[in-house]
């Protein structure tokens, strides 16, 4: 097939512009159909009912079978979450889709902070010549109830009203089409979901309301066309022998069948297919461009495109990378319209013909920074470090499995197996390329010599899994914007089913997006989420929404998704439960451990939740850290039971063991040792957890570059091919043997809840959870019957109990009651947590929470406080009230706080900043006010050099306090400033190695700003010099505009010495 005469006579048939006999006829002032023509632009708009079909594909085939000849152009570009005014995205600044939205939004008006210069929805629609845009809303609203239905009809309304005076096409307004909600399936039968009556309630006023608004703009001549979907699904629902819908509200592969066929025949009439011979062929072109599509209108890692992170290298490819898979998606369209006929293209052949991709070089520096050179074997075993009486070997590498080449996370299942994601797509996929491969590898030691000598790849072609779960029903994965779930079906340890449970997830930036999965005692699933972000999903309870850095929690038992937390936290990569289920975070940035539970109260759309206290004590907060686990192995000292572990990978690079110990409400730490260090550069290690005999796992990112304002993206020294996995013991002291799990009794599992390892208790949970909730119930009474009550431990064996019974989604009530009142204030407020769980199978939920509030011990009313503000106003107020009845101390109080003021539907107050003291006057005042503004702008300087101005020493990141480097010469200061630092320097007296460059801000920010952040630090943690002036930093950036890689401190004290 020749493809240039194939583009010719596509661009032939678009210009044509013949029309379509017109289906259908107009009745009264409202199309009875739409019009089609040839070259027809359609435009899916709206919510994730519209969002899901791309992962399908039936309506555009269904399109293309019925009108094989029309050359039909169809894009998708709904987003879960989506309402007629309110579209967020992270790289735009404004949220609204129109003039005016923002007046129909209360909490979702709050400022974001997004920012970018991605395309708005009109110049999106705009730039793709929209003739008909099919609309999908209602789903969302309807949770507003009756009391937001006039809301609702009022923003719908100045939505068609503003898309039909527009000339999207350059000549004429859009025909529109509004398609209300699908009904809710009632599979209460099935799971534990809601059963749709009271959805179904509200969303038929909904679908009533879109009929309403469109009737009236077709009377005033709009020529709106109404789709109806709750009707008809509720007919396909009675009449389905099989559900329909994976959770009540989003449709499976058979639901998006039957919506298709719906759509298309509602919208444009029926039509027998001319090509159903060719559905097949037509079905999989459909998906392949999609497929490019998606990766353009979502493109992962959006961030370095259009968002905070695009200067300074992102000019460089991602203009270039996004015409080219905007040539690939077109040349897809060719293949679909191709398919139609009976024809396939040769995609390899067509690709050919797309522009190149520009070259990137690296700004890396091997003579001033380090050597290129890999290390292997016992060479890179050699270079890792561990105190007296430990050992670190290696289990695994590339070298004998070269599939492990970047990995990210790792979990042992239930017979002893390490899985490991690994991602060597990283940082997302470059068009032209292959498309991603990443995989979720199974490694085992067949032998028992401490080394794996066996690998299965259980999923592949999968991008960027950055957190997994395994399960008895299968395994979790983190998969961009959506949750899947992997199953086998078969037993080959291979993954023959996915399902895609939730959409919406940001992916914006790929190191950010929803990761570092975990679950709590009840097997509900937590995961982080970072800065720059803005997720909405779609759920049978309603939208999830989210900004900025948090955490997610899902239950699979009720297919539900809270955002549990939402925190000021650029990027928190770790998180882990202790012995009592309290829940623990690292985040990266500032840099730190934290208890997650004080922030976790009902948060509000926008707004950070106080995310309580640091742990780390200052001489050892080092970042970035990635990865947390407890010790808690018999086969370590007994010493350092009870230690977290922290991971960072730059400067400090290792493993790092702090205590935990209870203070009061809270807890207090203290650096232990550093378990692991490196004197390989090129070691990150990124996740760690015990094994069943005892020994600590750790996986080895292992890659020369590392950080994202520093070098491009798409820089050739990024790896994309090395990974490992360390194995630390305590041969001093015997291995543990490990417990029996998969396929053991009942019995054994229920015993194996007294064993002292907390990974051990985990894997035997998760495989209680996937037993018959009947049997294991039986028998459960009998187990907390039978318990020693002279055992030390026998409270907490107690609270293993319960949480069996809340992991088999039928919690023990009595029990739950008898906990309530436990000795133990740590049983006392892990049982509250619970109470917090199961309001729907625990009838006085309020009460016992109010119970709690009344607790003598704090840390037990400030886990009741918590939960009274996920039960409503008129539930959770009193007993809030009740708690402020005792002392509130400083873990209490930011947590009640917010608690009162988000059940009253209003943000917590703001405390009155403290103005800065300064010297400065008139407009060097200006500057200094508006730099510190620039300074604490995440990925910024505050990241690496810290709030005080004090730096990381720990993670090599120097102090900008009391330094030269800072007050003195200016011209040098600009310099570094606009193109960055890399290479050894001394600050204060220290050596700091430099790998890991300062960004360069020339790219980013402008003369005025640059001047501004400069005046800021030379004026701050005690520093005292002269403004920096826009002039001066324009003269200099002209001066230097022909130098493009990073400054050496060497080569800068050539030209300015430094001031004796």
């Amino acid at each position: 097939m020749n493809f240039r005469k194939i583009i010719g006579i596509r661009g032939w048939l678009l210009c044509a512009g013949l029309l379509l006999p017109a289906i259908g006829a107009f009745r009264g002032a409202a199309p009875e159909f739409l019009t089609l023509k040839k070259g027809t632009r359609i435009a899916l708009i709206g919510n994730n009912l519209g969002s899901r079909m791309m992962n399908y594909g039936h309506f555009e085939t269904e399109m293309q079978v019925r009108y094989p000849d029309s050359t039909l152009f169809i894009r998708n570009l709904c987003d879960g979450g989506d309402t007629p005014g309110f579209r967020p995205h992270a790289s735009r600044f404004s949220p609204w889709a129109f003039p005016g939205a923002e007046k129909f939004q209360t909490e979702l008006a709050t400022n974001s902070e997004s920012e970018g210069h991605f395309e708005s929805p009109d110049q999106w629609l705009t730039r793709l010549k929209t003739d008909v845009i099919v609309a999908f809303f209602g789903y969302n609203e309807s949770f507003g109830g009756k009391a937001g239905l006039a809301n609702y009809k009022a923003e719908l309304d100045a939505f068609v009203k503003w898309t039909l005076a527009q000339r999207y096409n350059g000549s004429t307004p859009p025909q529109l089409a509004l398609v209300s909600p699908i009904a809710f399936e009632d599979l209460s039968d099935r799971y534990d979901l809601p059963n749709g009556k009271k959805e179904n309630e509200n969303l038929a006023l909904y679908t009533q309301a879109m009929r309403e608004v469109a009737d009236e703009n077709s009377r005033n001549g709009g020529r709106v066309l109404f789709v109806d979907a709750f009707n008809p699904s509720r007919q396909w629902y009675a009449a389905s022998a099989e559900p329909l819908t994976i959770d009540g509200c989003q449709l499976n592969d058979e639901g998006y069948k039957k919506l298709s066929l719906l759509l298309a025949d509602r919208i444009f009439g029926k039509v027998s297919p001319k090509a159903e011979a060719f559905r097949p062929l037509i079905h999989a072109a459909v998906m392949e461009k999609n497929w490019m599509w998606h990766n353009d209108y979502k493109i992962p890692n959006g961030v370095h495109a259009y968002g905070r992170r695009y200067n300074p290298f992102g000019p460089d490819n991602y203009p270039a990378e996004i015409q080219k898979i905007r040539e690939l998606t077109a040349i897809r369209d060719t293949a679909i319209w191709l398919a139609a006929r009976g024809e396939k293209l040769d995609l390899t052949v067509a690709d050919k013909a797309t522009t190149p991709l520009p070259p990137v070089k690296t700004n890396y520096n091997p003579e001033k920074n380090g050597s290129l050179t890999y290390l292997y074997g016992q060479d890179a075993l050699s270079k890792l470090k561990v105190p007296p009486g430990y050992k670190i070997e290696l289990f695994a590498s590339e070298q004998e499995f070269p599939d492990l080449a970047k990995p990210m996370q790792m979990s042992f299942d239930g017979k002893g197996r390490l899985w490991v994601a690994v991602m060597p797509s990283y940082p997302h996929y470059k068009p032209g390329d292959a498309k991603p491969n990443d995989k979720i590898l199974i490694l085992e030691d067949t032998n028992n010599d401490g080394k794996a000598d066996k690998q299965t790849v259980f999923a592949d072609g999968l991008h960027l899994p950055l957190g997994f779960e395994i399960a008895k029903e299968g395994v979790y994965v983190s998969q961009g914007e959506n949750l899947k779930l992997f199953t086998d079906t078969n037993g080959d340890d291979r993954a023959d089913k996915v399902e895609i449970l939730l959409s919406g997830f940001d992916d914006h930036d790929t190191h950010h997006n929803s990761h570092a999965f975990t679950t709590d005692p009840s097997g509900a699933i937590y995961s982080g989420e970072g800065v720059f972000l803005h997720t909405n999903v779609e759920t049978p309870y309603g939208p999830v929404r989210a900004t900025n850095g948090g955490f997610y929690r899902y239950s699979p038992q009720l297919r539900k998704l809270e955002r549990t937390a939402q925190l000021s936290i650029p990027n928190p990569w770790g998180i882990a439960f202790d012995d009592w289920g309290q829940p623990f975070f690292a985040e990266t940035s500032s840099p730190d451990v934290r208890w997650m539970l004080p922030g976790t109260v009902l948060p509000r759309y926008g707004e950070a939740t106080h995310k309580s206290k640091q742990l780390v004590e200052e001489a050892h907060r080092v970042r970035p850290t990635s990865g947390l686990e407890f010790i808690s192995s018999r086969h370590f000292p007994d010493e350092v039971q009870g230690d977290f572990l922290i991971n960072n990978t730059i400067g400090f690079l290792g493993t790092k063991a702090h205590t935990l110990t209870d203070d009061g409400t809270g807890y207090r730490s203290r650096h232990r040792m550093d378990l692991v260090v490196s004197e390989d550069r090129n070691f990150r290690p990124v996740d760690m957890e015990f094994a069943p005999d005892g020994s600590l796992y750790l996986i080895d990112w292992h890659n020369i570059l590392i950080g994202h304002m520093q070098h491009n993206a798409r820089d050739p020294l990024r790896d994309h091919a090395h990974g490992r996995v360390y194995r630390v013991t305590y041969p001093a002291r015997p291995l543990v043997q490990p417990a029996k799990i998969d396929g053991a009794s009942i019995e054994t599992l229920l015993d194996n809840l007294k064993l002292p390892e907390y990974r051990t208790r985990y894997r035997t949970r998760r495989e209680l959870r996937g037993r018959n909730a009947a049997e294991v119930l039986a028998k459960l009474k009998p187990w907390t019957t039978g318990l020693d009550k002279t055992d030390p431990r026998y409270e907490h064996h107690l609270l293993e109990g319960l949480w069996v019974s809340w992991g088999m989604n039928r919690v023990d009530q009595n029990l739950l009651r008898q906990l309530l009142r436990a000795k133990d204030y740590r049983v006392r407020a892990a049982a509250v947590q619970v109470v917090r769980y199961t309001g729907h199978q625990v009838p006085d939920q309020a009460a016992l929470l109010m119970q709690a509030a009344r607790d003598d011990n704090s840390r037990v009313r400030l886990m009741a406080i918590v939960a009274a503000s996920w039960i409503g106003k008129e539930k959770g107020l009193p007993i809030l009230a009740e708690a402020a009845k005792k002392p509130l101390d400083d873990w209490m109080m930011p947590a009640h706080e917010a608690a009162v003021a988000h059940l009253n539907g209003q943000p917590v107050k703001r405390k009155k900043e403290i103005t800065a003291v300064s010297n400065l006057r008139g407009t060097d005042l200006d500057l200094y006010t508006k730099g510190r503004e620039i300074f604490a702008k995440e990925g910024y300087c505050i990241t690496c050099h810290q709030a005080d101005g004090q730096g990381l020493p720990a993670s090599g990141f120097p102090p900008l306090a009391g330094t030269k480097w800072v007050t003195g010469n200016e011209e040098r200061l600009i310099k570094l400033t606009l193109n960055g630092l890399m290479g050894p320097i001394e600050v204060g007296g220290k050596t700091y190695p430099g790998q890991v460059p300062m960004t360069p801000f020339g790219g980013l920010l402008k003369d005025d700003e640059i001047a501004a952040v400069l005046t800021y630090v030379r004026n701050s943690f005690g520093n005292q010099a002269p403004a920096i002036l826009p002039e001066q930093v324009k003269k200099i950036r002209a001066a230097t505009k022909t130098k493009t890689d990073f400054y050496t401190p060497e080569a800068l004290l050539r030209q300015h010495p430094m001031e004796k």
